[in-house]
């Protein structure tokens, strides 16, 4: 079950922010992510990735012996990527249409709601209950909660520029801040509505 879920964890995210990527880059003038940016990402939001091994698994879910279904993972992989992906797409009218981003603030602020996203998704589809009515792992909580603060701190560390990053305006932060919760809430809303039809 813990390999499942880092399965169902993983489908949730990369398609969508691969799908992200195709798009932004039809209309963009520049690069939506730089290469070192995107293997920060990917190296920052496996971290917790650790934490499955010695995560806390609901009790429903080990009940009795379960196959894998491909069609089940395929399904989940399309629903929850095209909600990834369509977080993305807000945040890419918010930093262009509201902020007037260059390209430097534009990866810096995509940069930043796909990592928290990506940390915060792995909390949710970990479980079929609520995510806060299920006990993750120590290590899964506690680097999940430590790298969310770093998300934020990235574009203000020493050598941040070489990587292309650009400190972000407070109001930025904030708004990134509600996509993310809006994320988590349309996640949990979409895990009922699937589940509810799978079963």
């Amino acid at each position: 079950m813990l390999f499942r879920s880092y399965v169902l964890t993983t489908t949730s995210a990369n398609p969508g922010n691969m799908a992200s990527m195709a798009v932004a880059s039809l209309f963009l003038p520049f690069l939506p992510l730089l290469a070192g940016q995107i293997l920060l990402n990917n190296f920052l939001s496996d971290i917790p990735a650790i934490g499955v091994a010695d995560d806390n698994v609901d009790p429903e879910l080990v009940d009795r012996p379960r196959r894998w279904d491909m069609g089940f993972i395929r399904r989940f992989m399309i629903e929850f990527g095209a909600l990834s992906s369509l977080f993305d797409m807000l945040t890419f009218g918010l930093l262009l249409g509201v902020f007037g981003a260059s390209a430097e603030l534009f990866r810096t602020g995509w940069f930043v709601e796909s990592l928290l996203t990506e940390l915060v998704v792995a909390l949710v589809v970990r479980t079929r209950r609520r995510f806060y009515r299920s006990r993750p792992g120590r290590v899964l909580l506690v680097t999940t909660l430590a790298l969310v603060p770093t998300a934020f701190l990235v574009p203000f560390l020493p050598g941040a520029t070489l990587l292309g990053f650009v400190p972000m305006p407070i109001d930025l932060m904030v708004a990134l801040v509600f996509i993310t919760a809006g994320y988590v809430a349309a996640t949990e809303w979409l895990k009922d509505s699937f589940y509810r039809r799978a079963d």
